[in-house]
C-alpha cells in the first residue's frame, strides 16, 4: 500500500511590484537540445510586462521535484516527451503534492495530445516541434496572470 504523502506548501518567488528581480523559469527535458530551443524561443525578455527571465535548466525527474519542493520558481516547463520520466506524470505529481504549485507549461508530442495536458492539470501545453511565437504567447499569459493574481 502506498504511503500517503502530505501536501508541500510552495514558496513562491514573483518578482517583486518594480518587476526587478527576475521571474525563474525551470525547463525540463532529458534532452539538451530540446531545453536550448526552449530557451532560445523565449529569449531573456520575451515581453515588455515582465521583468527579465532566469532559466534553471534540470534534466532528471528527482532534480525537478527537488527544486520545485525547494520553492523560489515561477513557471515549469516541462518536455511531455522526456524519459524515462515525461513531463506530463511529473505536472501531474506537482499539482497533486505542492500546495499552491507554479504555473506549469507541458510540451506535448502532438497537438491532439493537448487532452494530456488537461489530464496532467498543467495550465497550458505546446505542440512539439516548438513553434518560438505559441511557446512565447503561453509562457508571457501565464506569467502575466501569476504577476497580476
Amino acid at each position: 500500500m502506498p504511503r500517503a504523502v502530505p501536501p508541500r506548501t510552495y514558496h513562491p518567488c514573483v518578482a517583486d511590484s518594480n518587476r526587478s528581480t527576475p521571474l525563474r523559469v525551470l525547463v525540463y527535458s532529458n534532452d539538451a537540445d530540446t531545453r536550448r530551443q526552449v530557451m532560445l524561443a523565449l529569449g531573456k525578455h520575451p515581453h515588455p510586462d515582465l521583468p527579465i527571465l532566469e532559466y534553471l535548466e534540470v534534466a532528471t525527474a528527482p532534480v525537478v521535484i527537488e527544486r520545485m519542493d525547494a520553492g523560489g520558481i515561477d513557471l515549469a516547463i516541462l518536455d511531455g516527451e522526456s524519459t524515462p520520466a515525461g513531463g506530463l506524470g511529473i505536472a501531474k505529481q506537482l499539482k497533486d503534492e505542492i500546495t499552491e504549485c507554479p504555473p506549469v507549461l507541458v510540451l506535448t508530442g502532438r497537438p491532439d495530445d493537448a487532452w494530456l495536458a488537461n489530464w496532467s492539470r498543467a495550465e497550458a501545453s505546446v505542440a512539439h516541434p516548438i513553434d518560438p511565437i505559441r511557446l512565447t504567447e503561453a509562457v508571457v499569459a501565464l506569467l502575466l496572470s501569476r504577476i497580476a493574481a
